[in-house]
Protein backbone atom coordinates (compact mmCIF):
# COMPACT_ATOMS: atom_id res chain seq x y z
CA UNK A 1 0.00 0.00 0.00
CA UNK A 2 2.67 2.97 0.86
CA UNK A 3 4.99 1.40 -1.62
CA UNK A 4 2.36 2.16 -4.20
CA UNK A 5 1.29 5.71 -2.69
CA UNK A 6 4.96 6.46 -3.43
CA UNK A 7 5.63 5.07 -6.39
CA UNK A 8 2.36 6.96 -7.49
CA UNK A 9 3.51 10.03 -5.76
CA UNK A 10 6.82 9.76 -8.07
CA UNK A 11 5.06 9.49 -11.29
CA UNK A 12 3.21 12.45 -10.44
CA UNK A 13 6.33 14.56 -10.33
CA UNK A 14 8.47 12.79 -13.03
CA UNK A 15 10.54 15.51 -14.39
CA UNK A 16 11.90 16.59 -11.01
CA UNK A 17 12.29 13.02 -9.61
CA UNK A 18 13.89 12.28 -12.85
CA UNK A 19 16.27 14.93 -12.27
CA UNK A 20 17.38 13.68 -8.86
CA UNK A 21 18.13 10.30 -10.21
CA UNK A 22 20.09 11.52 -12.97
CA UNK A 23 22.11 13.21 -10.25
CA UNK A 24 22.44 10.57 -7.98
CA UNK A 25 23.32 8.27 -10.75
CA UNK A 26 26.09 10.47 -12.19
CA UNK A 27 27.70 10.76 -9.17
CA UNK A 28 27.56 7.07 -8.50
CA UNK A 29 29.04 6.58 -11.56
CA UNK A 30 31.77 8.83 -11.17
CA UNK A 31 32.57 7.31 -7.87
CA UNK A 32 32.70 3.87 -9.04
CA UNK A 33 34.62 4.62 -12.04
CA UNK A 34 37.41 6.32 -9.74
CA UNK A 35 37.53 3.53 -8.13
CA UNK A 36 38.03 1.56 -11.57
CA UNK A 37 40.28 3.69 -12.67
CA UNK A 38 42.09 3.40 -9.60
CA UNK A 39 42.23 -0.75 -8.80
CA UNK A 40 43.00 -0.32 -13.21
CA UNK A 41 46.28 1.63 -12.71
CA UNK A 42 47.21 0.18 -9.72
CA UNK A 43 47.31 -3.56 -11.83
CA UNK A 44 48.22 -1.72 -14.61
CA UNK A 45 51.60 -0.28 -12.33
CA UNK A 46 51.97 -3.34 -11.02
CA UNK A 47 52.36 -5.26 -14.56
CA UNK A 48 54.76 -2.41 -15.79
CA UNK A 49 57.18 -5.14 -15.96
CA UNK A 50 56.47 -8.64 -15.08
CA UNK A 51 57.81 -11.95 -15.46
CA UNK A 52 61.14 -10.85 -14.27
CA UNK A 53 62.39 -12.63 -10.93
CA UNK A 54 65.24 -9.99 -9.53
CA UNK A 55 66.42 -6.59 -11.06
CA UNK A 56 70.35 -5.82 -10.07
CA UNK A 57 72.20 -2.72 -9.69
CA UNK A 58 74.95 -0.54 -8.31
CA UNK A 59 73.45 -0.60 -4.11
CA UNK A 60 71.27 2.14 -3.97
CA UNK A 61 67.75 2.11 -2.23
CA UNK A 62 65.02 -0.11 -4.11
CA UNK A 63 62.80 2.12 -5.17
CA UNK A 64 65.56 4.21 -6.85
CA UNK A 65 67.10 1.21 -9.16
CA UNK A 66 63.34 0.50 -9.93
CA UNK A 67 62.61 4.05 -11.22
CA UNK A 68 65.64 4.60 -12.93
CA UNK A 69 65.49 0.61 -14.61
CA UNK A 70 61.64 0.48 -15.64
CA UNK A 71 60.51 3.82 -15.67
CA UNK A 72 63.70 5.72 -17.33
CA UNK A 73 63.63 8.13 -14.15
CA UNK A 74 66.43 9.35 -12.64
CA UNK A 75 70.08 8.40 -12.84
CA UNK A 76 72.36 5.42 -11.24
CA UNK A 77 74.53 6.01 -8.49
CA UNK A 78 77.28 3.72 -10.22
CA UNK A 79 77.10 1.16 -12.76
CA UNK A 80 77.49 -2.23 -12.58
CA UNK A 81 80.47 -3.71 -14.07
CA UNK A 82 80.57 -6.21 -17.22
CA UNK A 83 83.43 -9.05 -15.00
CA UNK A 84 79.96 -8.68 -12.64
CA UNK A 85 77.57 -8.88 -14.32
CA UNK A 86 78.78 -11.92 -15.84
CA UNK A 87 79.58 -13.50 -12.91
CA UNK A 88 75.47 -13.13 -11.37
CA UNK A 89 75.15 -14.91 -15.13
CA UNK A 90 77.37 -17.67 -14.89
CA UNK A 91 75.50 -18.75 -11.37
CA UNK A 92 73.67 -21.53 -11.93
CA UNK A 93 70.21 -20.02 -10.42
CA UNK A 94 70.01 -17.89 -13.54
CA UNK A 95 68.08 -18.91 -16.19
CA UNK A 96 68.32 -15.65 -18.15
CA UNK A 97 69.72 -12.23 -17.72
CA UNK A 98 69.11 -9.13 -20.17
CA UNK A 99 71.62 -6.00 -19.52
CA UNK A 100 70.20 -2.57 -19.53
CA UNK A 101 72.35 0.19 -20.32
CA UNK A 102 71.62 3.98 -20.15
CA UNK A 103 72.78 7.73 -20.08
CA UNK A 104 72.20 8.91 -23.71
CA UNK A 105 69.14 10.47 -24.53
CA UNK A 106 67.31 11.54 -28.01
CA UNK A 107 65.11 14.92 -27.83
CA UNK A 108 64.01 14.17 -24.22
CA UNK A 109 63.37 10.84 -25.11
CA UNK A 110 66.04 8.01 -23.16
CA UNK A 111 68.22 5.60 -24.85
CA UNK A 112 68.40 1.95 -23.60
CA UNK A 113 71.07 0.24 -24.71
CA UNK A 114 70.46 -3.93 -24.21
CA UNK A 115 70.83 -7.43 -26.24
CA UNK A 116 68.01 -9.11 -28.90
CA UNK A 117 66.95 -11.03 -25.67
CA UNK A 118 65.37 -7.93 -24.04
CA UNK A 119 62.78 -8.37 -26.90
CA UNK A 120 62.02 -12.09 -25.08
CA UNK A 121 62.29 -11.88 -22.03
CA UNK A 122 60.80 -8.21 -21.15
CA UNK A 123 57.33 -8.88 -20.18
CA UNK A 124 54.17 -6.79 -19.05
CA UNK A 125 50.65 -6.89 -18.05
CA UNK A 126 50.74 -10.54 -16.55
CA UNK A 127 53.05 -12.00 -19.62
CA UNK A 128 52.35 -9.79 -22.53
CA UNK A 129 55.68 -9.69 -25.01
CA UNK A 130 56.76 -6.59 -27.07
CA UNK A 131 55.68 -6.54 -30.49
CA UNK A 132 56.87 -4.85 -33.24
CA UNK A 133 54.11 -2.34 -35.29
CA UNK A 134 56.44 -1.83 -38.30
CA UNK A 135 60.20 -2.84 -39.57
CA UNK A 136 62.02 -5.54 -37.31
CA UNK A 137 64.55 -5.55 -34.26
CA UNK A 138 68.18 -5.07 -34.46
CA UNK A 139 70.19 -6.52 -36.78
CA UNK A 140 72.26 -4.11 -38.17
CA UNK A 141 74.65 -2.19 -35.28
CA UNK A 142 73.44 0.94 -35.92
CA UNK A 143 69.38 0.21 -36.20
CA UNK A 144 67.21 1.23 -33.32
CA UNK A 145 63.64 0.51 -32.20
CA UNK A 146 61.94 3.26 -31.44
CA UNK A 147 58.61 2.85 -28.51
CA UNK A 148 54.92 3.81 -30.00
CA UNK A 149 55.33 7.23 -28.60
CA UNK A 150 58.80 8.40 -29.76
CA UNK A 151 57.42 7.77 -33.07
CA UNK A 152 54.02 9.47 -32.66
CA UNK A 153 55.86 12.62 -31.05
CA UNK A 154 58.56 12.36 -33.36
CA UNK A 155 56.63 11.73 -36.75
CA UNK A 156 59.32 8.76 -37.24
CA UNK A 157 58.94 6.29 -39.73
CA UNK A 158 61.25 2.82 -40.50
CA UNK A 159 64.38 3.90 -41.99
CA UNK A 160 64.44 7.33 -40.84
CA UNK A 161 67.82 8.54 -39.32
CA UNK A 162 68.24 9.16 -35.55
CA UNK A 163 71.28 10.87 -33.51
CA UNK A 164 71.91 10.07 -30.17
CA UNK A 165 72.96 13.18 -27.59
CA UNK A 166 75.73 12.40 -25.24
CA UNK A 167 74.16 12.17 -21.47
CA UNK A 168 70.86 13.03 -20.91
CA UNK A 169 70.82 17.46 -21.04
CA UNK A 170 73.47 17.77 -23.52
CA UNK A 171 74.23 19.68 -26.85
CA UNK A 172 77.08 17.41 -27.86
CA UNK A 173 75.45 15.19 -30.13
CA UNK A 174 77.03 11.30 -31.73
CA UNK A 175 76.43 12.92 -35.05
CA UNK A 176 79.20 11.00 -36.78
CA UNK A 177 77.60 7.34 -35.96
CA UNK A 178 73.63 8.22 -36.32
CA UNK A 179 71.13 5.13 -36.02
CA UNK A 180 69.05 4.06 -38.14
CA UNK A 181 64.91 3.34 -37.30
CA UNK A 182 64.55 -0.63 -38.03
CA UNK A 183 61.13 -0.76 -35.76
CA UNK A 184 58.76 0.21 -33.74
CA UNK A 185 56.91 -1.11 -31.04
CA UNK A 186 53.14 -1.38 -30.75
CA UNK A 187 51.45 0.81 -28.09
CA UNK A 188 52.55 -1.10 -24.52
CA UNK A 189 51.31 1.53 -21.31
CA UNK A 190 54.62 1.26 -20.48
CA UNK A 191 57.72 3.42 -20.47
CA UNK A 192 59.03 1.75 -23.65
CA UNK A 193 57.31 3.53 -25.11
CA UNK A 194 59.40 6.27 -24.60
CA UNK A 195 62.64 4.40 -25.26
CA UNK A 196 64.79 4.34 -27.93
CA UNK A 197 66.23 0.79 -28.30
CA UNK A 198 70.02 -0.15 -29.40
CA UNK A 199 72.00 -2.73 -28.74
CA UNK A 200 74.73 -2.60 -26.14
CA UNK A 201 77.31 -3.07 -28.57
CA UNK A 202 76.06 0.24 -30.38
CA UNK A 203 76.87 1.85 -27.14
CA UNK A 204 80.00 0.92 -27.03
CA UNK A 205 80.75 1.97 -30.82
CA UNK A 206 79.38 5.63 -30.50
CA UNK A 207 81.49 5.97 -27.35
CA UNK A 208 84.76 4.68 -29.03
CA UNK A 209 86.16 8.32 -29.91
CA UNK A 210 85.02 9.91 -26.72
CA UNK A 211 86.91 9.89 -23.56
CA UNK A 212 85.59 12.10 -20.64
CA UNK A 213 82.54 13.11 -21.72
CA UNK A 214 83.67 15.00 -25.11
CA UNK A 215 85.15 13.63 -28.48
CA UNK A 216 88.26 13.57 -29.10
CA UNK A 217 89.83 16.28 -31.34
CA UNK A 218 90.17 15.20 -34.79
CA UNK A 219 88.93 11.54 -34.00
CA UNK A 220 86.25 9.81 -35.97
CA UNK A 221 86.25 6.11 -36.71
CA UNK A 222 84.29 5.19 -39.26
CA UNK A 223 81.20 2.95 -39.59
CA UNK A 224 82.18 -0.13 -41.33
CA UNK A 225 85.50 -0.13 -39.02
CA UNK A 226 83.35 0.26 -35.85
CA UNK A 227 81.67 -3.23 -37.09
CA UNK A 228 84.83 -4.91 -37.53
CA UNK A 229 86.10 -4.05 -33.84
CA UNK A 230 85.24 -5.79 -30.24
CA UNK A 231 83.03 -3.97 -28.80
CA UNK A 232 82.30 -5.70 -25.82
CA UNK A 233 80.50 -3.98 -22.68
CA UNK A 234 83.12 -2.35 -19.85
CA UNK A 235 79.76 -1.76 -18.05
CA UNK A 236 75.81 -2.14 -17.18
CA UNK A 237 73.62 0.13 -15.57
CA UNK A 238 71.71 -2.85 -14.75
CA UNK A 239 70.35 -6.42 -15.39
CA UNK A 240 66.82 -7.79 -15.45
CA UNK A 241 67.45 -11.75 -14.29
CA UNK A 242 65.12 -14.72 -14.74
CA UNK A 243 65.69 -17.86 -12.12
CA UNK A 244 65.27 -21.29 -13.54
CA UNK A 245 63.17 -21.48 -9.88
CA UNK A 246 60.91 -19.41 -7.50
CA UNK A 247 62.82 -21.37 -4.76
CA UNK A 248 66.11 -20.11 -5.83
CA UNK A 249 64.77 -16.55 -6.08
CA UNK A 250 65.73 -15.48 -2.30
CA UNK A 251 69.21 -17.42 -2.20
CA UNK A 252 70.62 -15.54 -5.26
CA UNK A 253 68.99 -12.22 -4.26
CA UNK A 254 71.14 -12.47 -0.98
CA UNK A 255 74.53 -13.92 -3.13
CA UNK A 256 74.10 -10.76 -5.41
CA UNK A 257 73.45 -8.38 -2.30
CA UNK A 258 76.59 -10.17 -0.40
CA UNK A 259 78.88 -9.92 -3.39
CA UNK A 260 81.90 -9.20 -2.74
CA UNK A 261 83.80 -7.28 -5.69
CA UNK A 262 81.48 -4.48 -5.71
CA UNK A 263 78.24 -3.22 -3.78
CA UNK A 264 75.03 -4.63 -5.68
CA UNK A 265 71.63 -4.61 -5.33
CA UNK A 266 69.07 -7.10 -6.41
CA UNK A 267 65.06 -6.24 -5.86
CA UNK A 268 62.08 -7.87 -6.83
CA UNK A 269 60.29 -5.42 -8.70
CA UNK A 270 56.93 -6.66 -7.46
CA UNK A 271 58.02 -5.79 -4.06
CA UNK A 272 59.66 -2.38 -5.29
CA UNK A 273 56.43 -1.31 -7.56
CA UNK A 274 54.24 -2.06 -3.88
CA UNK A 275 56.73 0.30 -2.19
CA UNK A 276 56.42 2.71 -4.85
CA UNK A 277 52.86 2.60 -5.48
CA UNK A 278 52.86 3.64 -1.54
CA UNK A 279 54.19 7.42 -2.52
CA UNK A 280 52.35 7.76 -5.47
CA UNK A 281 49.55 6.54 -4.31
CA UNK A 282 47.90 9.57 -2.14
CA UNK A 283 46.39 10.46 -5.31
CA UNK A 284 43.99 7.93 -5.43
CA UNK A 285 43.01 8.93 -1.85
CA UNK A 286 42.30 12.29 -2.95
CA UNK A 287 40.46 11.33 -6.20
CA UNK A 288 38.00 8.70 -3.84
CA UNK A 289 37.45 11.96 -1.62
CA UNK A 290 36.16 13.78 -4.36
CA UNK A 291 34.14 11.47 -5.47
CA UNK A 292 32.57 10.54 -2.38
CA UNK A 293 32.12 14.17 -1.60
CA UNK A 294 30.15 14.74 -5.22
CA UNK A 295 27.49 11.84 -4.00
CA UNK A 296 26.92 13.49 -0.82
CA UNK A 297 26.34 16.89 -2.79
CA UNK A 298 24.12 14.13 -4.93
CA UNK A 299 22.00 13.04 -1.88
CA UNK A 300 21.66 16.57 -0.14
CA UNK A 301 20.18 17.58 -3.36
CA UNK A 302 17.75 14.85 -3.42
CA UNK A 303 16.97 16.18 0.51
CA UNK A 304 17.01 19.30 -0.86
CA UNK A 305 14.13 18.32 -3.50
CA UNK A 306 11.93 16.88 -1.34
CA UNK A 307 11.89 19.71 1.22
CA UNK A 308 11.15 22.15 -1.66
CA UNK A 309 8.29 20.01 -2.68
CA UNK A 310 6.48 19.88 0.54
CA UNK A 311 4.80 23.20 0.46
CA UNK A 312 3.57 21.88 -2.79
CA UNK A 313 2.11 18.96 -0.73
CA UNK A 314 0.95 20.08 1.98
CA UNK A 315 -2.65 19.33 0.68
CA UNK A 316 -2.52 16.02 -0.46
CA UNK A 317 -0.63 15.52 2.96
CA UNK A 318 -3.70 16.83 4.50
CA UNK A 319 -6.09 15.01 2.68
CA UNK A 320 -4.04 11.59 3.72
CA UNK A 321 -4.48 12.53 7.19
CA UNK A 322 -8.24 13.03 6.64
CA UNK A 323 -8.65 9.69 5.04
CA UNK A 324 -7.23 8.27 8.19
CA UNK A 325 -3.46 8.17 7.36
CA UNK A 326 -1.39 8.04 10.52
CA UNK A 327 1.78 10.18 10.76
CA UNK A 328 4.07 6.87 10.89
CA UNK A 329 2.05 6.65 7.18
CA UNK A 330 3.32 9.85 5.79
CA UNK A 331 7.37 9.64 7.37
CA UNK A 332 7.42 6.12 5.89
CA UNK A 333 5.78 7.22 2.54
CA UNK A 334 8.23 9.76 2.17
CA UNK A 335 11.56 7.64 3.44
CA UNK A 336 10.06 5.00 0.60
CA UNK A 337 9.96 7.80 -2.03
CA UNK A 338 13.65 8.68 -1.24
CA UNK A 339 14.63 4.91 -0.75
CA UNK A 340 13.40 4.16 -4.66
CA UNK A 341 15.07 7.44 -5.80
CA UNK A 342 18.39 6.27 -4.61
CA UNK A 343 18.02 2.80 -5.74
CA UNK A 344 17.58 3.88 -9.03
CA UNK A 345 19.97 5.69 -9.28
CA UNK A 346 22.17 3.60 -7.90
CA UNK A 347 21.36 0.98 -10.59
CA UNK A 348 21.08 3.66 -13.65
CA UNK A 349 24.92 4.90 -12.01
CA UNK A 350 26.22 1.34 -12.50
CA UNK A 351 24.60 0.79 -15.63
CA UNK A 352 26.23 4.42 -17.13
CA UNK A 353 29.77 2.92 -15.35
CA UNK A 354 29.21 -0.09 -17.54
CA UNK A 355 28.31 1.56 -20.55
CA UNK A 356 31.35 3.94 -19.99
CA UNK A 357 33.69 0.41 -19.73
CA UNK A 358 32.49 -0.74 -22.70
CA UNK A 359 32.87 2.71 -24.73
CA UNK A 360 36.72 3.65 -22.96
CA UNK A 361 38.04 0.32 -22.64
CA UNK A 362 39.75 0.12 -25.92
CA UNK A 363 40.76 3.82 -26.30
CA UNK A 364 42.37 3.69 -22.83
CA UNK A 365 44.40 0.41 -23.85
CA UNK A 366 45.09 1.87 -26.91
CA UNK A 367 46.35 5.68 -26.17
CA UNK A 368 47.42 4.91 -22.16
CA UNK A 369 48.07 1.04 -21.99
CA UNK A 370 45.64 1.62 -19.38
CA UNK A 371 43.47 -1.70 -19.25
CA UNK A 372 40.13 -2.06 -17.38
CA UNK A 373 38.85 -5.17 -16.89
CA UNK A 374 34.93 -5.28 -17.25
CA UNK A 375 34.30 -8.04 -14.11
CA UNK A 376 30.72 -8.40 -12.99
CA UNK A 377 29.93 -6.06 -10.14
CA UNK A 378 32.01 -7.39 -7.35
CA UNK A 379 30.69 -7.34 -3.47
CA UNK A 380 32.68 -3.70 -2.84
CA UNK A 381 30.52 -2.56 -5.97
CA UNK A 382 27.14 -3.78 -4.28
CA UNK A 383 28.01 -2.37 -0.67
CA UNK A 384 28.54 1.29 -2.16
CA UNK A 385 25.16 1.01 -3.63
CA UNK A 386 23.77 -0.17 -0.55
CA UNK A 387 25.59 2.57 1.33
CA UNK A 388 23.82 5.41 -1.44
CA UNK A 389 20.09 3.67 -0.79
CA UNK A 390 21.14 3.96 3.21
CA UNK A 391 22.44 7.35 3.01
CA UNK A 392 19.30 8.17 0.87
CA UNK A 393 16.67 6.90 3.63
CA UNK A 394 18.44 8.86 6.42
CA UNK A 395 19.19 11.80 4.14
CA UNK A 396 15.02 11.78 3.64
CA UNK A 397 14.40 11.52 7.45
CA UNK A 398 14.99 15.34 8.36
CA UNK A 399 12.21 16.32 5.66
CA UNK A 400 10.07 13.53 6.24
CA UNK A 401 9.69 14.31 9.64
CA UNK A 402 9.06 18.38 8.84
CA UNK A 403 6.35 16.85 6.32
CA UNK A 404 5.09 14.60 9.70
CA UNK A 405 5.06 17.73 11.69
CA UNK A 406 3.16 19.82 8.54
CA UNK A 407 0.64 17.80 7.66
CA UNK A 408 -0.57 17.80 11.25
CA UNK A 409 -0.95 21.07 11.50
CA UNK A 410 -2.40 21.24 8.20
CA UNK A 411 -5.13 18.36 9.35
CA UNK A 412 -5.89 20.22 12.36
CA UNK A 413 -6.96 23.72 10.25
CA UNK A 414 -10.66 24.04 9.52
CA UNK A 415 -11.52 26.35 7.21
CA UNK A 416 -14.37 27.86 6.75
Amino acid sequence: MILRLAIASLFARALTVGMTILAIALSVALFLGVEKIRTGAKASFADTISGTDLIVGARSGSVQLLLYSVFRIGNATNNVTWQSYQDIAARSEVDWIVPISLGDSHRQFRVMGTSVAFFEHYKYRQGRSLEVANGAILSDLFDTVIGADVAAVLGYEIGDPIIVAHGLASFAEHKDQPFRVSGILKKTGTPIDRTVIVSMEAIEAIHVDWQGGAQVQGQATPADELRQMELTPKAVTAALVGVKSPLQIFRLQRAINDYGQEPLLAILPGVALQELWGIVGIAETALLGVSFMVVVTALIGMMATIFSSLNERRREMAIFRAMGARPATILSMLVLEAVVMAALGALLGLGLLYLGLFIGQPILDREFGLWLAIDPPSLREGWVMLAVIAAGAIVSLVPAIRAYRLSVADGMVVKT
